[in-house]
């Protein structure tokens, strides 16, 4: 099946559940893959017969940079709803949002949450 990636999308926003990363932010890297079928757009070669991933980063962006929630999983299902109600053709969906600084005493490079709606 196609797909349509958008991979390492770099926002800064207010996400966690300690009051200081509410106050102070930090960044949050996020990935979309998108699963669908490509073959109408791949013949036609126009916009309005894909899903248009300059909005569906626009959607990310949105809920990346907006209101404050505790749970990286919050988050994901935020988006991963928001995508999957807002664009017709979508099979499948999944999305991984990614946490750097994390309050953990321990050495890793990030925690990840996936979230996935529809088959994948």
């Amino acid at each position: 099946m196609d797909k349509i990636v958008l991979k390492n999308m770099a926002f800064y926003g207010y996400h966690g559940n300690l009051e200081s990363e509410k106050s102070q932010g930090q960044r949050f890297f996020v990935d979309v893959e998108i699963k669908t079928d490509l073959t109408k757009p791949g013949q036609t070669d126009v916009l309005e017969d894909s899903i248009n991933y300059v909005e569906v980063y626009d959607m990310v962006a949105s809920i990346m940079t907006g209101e404050s929630c505790n749970l990286l999983e919050h988050v994901g299902a935020l988006i991963a709803d928001s995508l999957y109600q807002h664009f017709q053709g979508i099979i499948g969906l999944s999305v991984a949002v990614r946490k750097p600084s994390v309050p953990i005493a321990g050495v890793l490079d990030y925690v990840e949450v996936v979230t996935t709606r529809g088959q994948i």
